[in-house]
């Protein structure tokens, strides 16, 4: 989006001064692409999915398995680590249980709770997109789109966006 269509999106009457305007403006270009870099990043999974004929699973499954790793977690585990928003976490790991990527087992202390972890399928499924993604971060860094500092400035800039969210969140009400 350009600054152009992004200051379109500011209304008029929001209070804002020129400078806080045009933060504003900055401020709804940067989530439109993060938004549209999450839809291109499940996109760029499903692609590589296509690629080596994994069609059973899709890309937000899979980045569900790439992020319990090595843990053995539970639904209210992913959610607050802040991997997965509300009841499609319940979803997809069962589906995943129900097409053999992930193991599932009662707690022993809390018979309530369910803990999951991936089976050697799911491991496979992780590896894929590691490869992947390592692929990604070779070719940023080897074509000189990003460098380790640039990277840094991101995730840090980004991380900050988030505590501020988090913030708003918790003291709204």
């Amino acid at each position: 989006m350009s600054m152009h269509s992004a200051l379109s999106k500011v209304p008029d009457d929001a209070g804002l001064s020129p400078e806080g305007t045009a933060f504003m403006a900055s401020y709804l270009e940067g989530l439109t692409l993060v938004e549209r870099l999450h839809r291109l990043l499940l996109d760029v999974i499903k692609d590589e999915f296509e690629r080596v004929g994994v069609l059973e699973i899709n890309p937000v499954q899979a980045l569900l398995l790439f992020n319990v790793g090595d843990n053995e977690v539970t639904a209210g585990e992913l959610k607050s680590r802040g991997y997965y928003q509300g009841s499609n976490v319940s979803y997809n790991l069962k589906k995943l249980v129900d097409a053999g990527y992930m193991h599932h087992e009662r707690s022993e202390i809390d018979r309530r709770s369910v803990r999951v972890r991936l089976t050697q399928k799911g491991r496979d499924i992780r590896l894929i997109v590691a490869k992947l993604f390592a692929t990604h971060a070779n070719g940023l860094m080897g074509r000189g789109v990003l460098d380790q500092a640039g990277m840094d400035d991101i995730s840090s800039s980004l991380r900050r966006m988030e505590r501020y969210w988090t913030e708003q969140i918790r003291y709204i009400y």
